[in-house]
């Protein structure tokens, strides 16, 4: 269910929709907090939350770059400076064919991106894009939406079954150790990157993700990435989450799938010259 706005162009998903998408989980309804803020014994971590950074440009630090393919647009198109989110900073371990792989994504950047093509963007870019996302925590499974692409994900917390074959988002199951959120995700099938830099995994990448409440507003987020056909060792990446307080904060959808028309089948829908 969606919204438009004058222009046709701007719709929005609907907290309703997202919410029976969790039903069909067997999340149920989300309950009232308790007095101390707690679901079921555990932080409360219902809302809309945002990265506030430019890991999504780059997990690694990186300096203020312009892009003259997009000359027209000056400014407007250059990559903005950004520090590491990398535990210890440096530079992510890549095995030396990954790392050629990496330096080939990258120049090839936008149009082998993912995000460019409105694929799933997968774990954990989806955490660190430039839009936000919405938990829906109850007593049991958790749904996490992300406007794009019309993203989302289930975090089983009492169902370890395996994928019977690989997908963008991967599954993904969850266990609290004490006030933590511990995710893991599998099965991905190794065609997302994760960032716009064109760092990259396989279909064999686990990511363990922590997510801890450190204030009513705050998330502490990290997120362990290991993968032995493209890293030489394990690596963490972390930063805070921001809840968004406005009065009427929501996410809203961004289906990209028509912007993505001439990336595709510019030949076919172009003019010849």
């Amino acid at each position: 269910m969606g919204g438009r706005t004058e222009s046709g162009f701007m719709t929005y998903r609907s907290i309703g929709l997202a919410a029976a998408l969790w039903a069909m989980a067997g999340a149920g309804c989300a309950p009232e907090p308790e007095d101390d803020g707690r679901i079921a014994g555990r932080p409360d971590m219902n809302g809309v939350w945002k990265a506030i950074n430019t890991a999504n440009w780059n997990l690694e630090g990186h300096s203020a770059e312009g892009l003259d393919e997009f000359w027209e647009l000056g400014a407007i198109a250059a990559i903005p400076a950004g520090q590491s989110v990398i535990r210890g900073g440096g530079a992510i371990p890549y095995l030396p064919e990954a790392l050629a792989r990496r330096d080939e994504n990258r120049a090839n950047w936008p149009a082998e991106d993912p995000e460019a093509k409105c694929y799933m963007l997968g774990i954990p870019r989806y955490t660190y894009h430039e839009l936000p996302f919405q938990i829906f925590q109850g007593d049991g499974d958790i749904l996490m939406v992300y406007p794009f692409a019309a993203g989302n994900r289930i975090i089983y917390m009492n169902d370890d079954s395996e994928l019977p074959l690989d997908s963008w988002m991967g599954k993904s199951d969850g266990a609290w150790d004490g006030d933590t959120l511990v995710v893991e995700t599998r099965n991905s099938n190794g065609q997302t990157w994760l960032d716009r830099a064109g760092n990259h995994h396989s279909n064999q990448l686990v990511v363990t993700e922590r997510f801890t409440k450190i204030g009513p507003d705050h998330i502490q987020y990290e997120a362990t990435l290991e993968d032995p056909l493209t890293y030489s060792e394990s690596w963490t990446i972390e930063m805070p989450l921001y809840r968004l307080i406005d009065e009427n904060a929501q996410i809203l959808e961004h289906k990209c799938v028509p912007f993505t028309d001439l990336l595709f089948y510019s030949d076919l829908l172009l003019p010849e010259e």
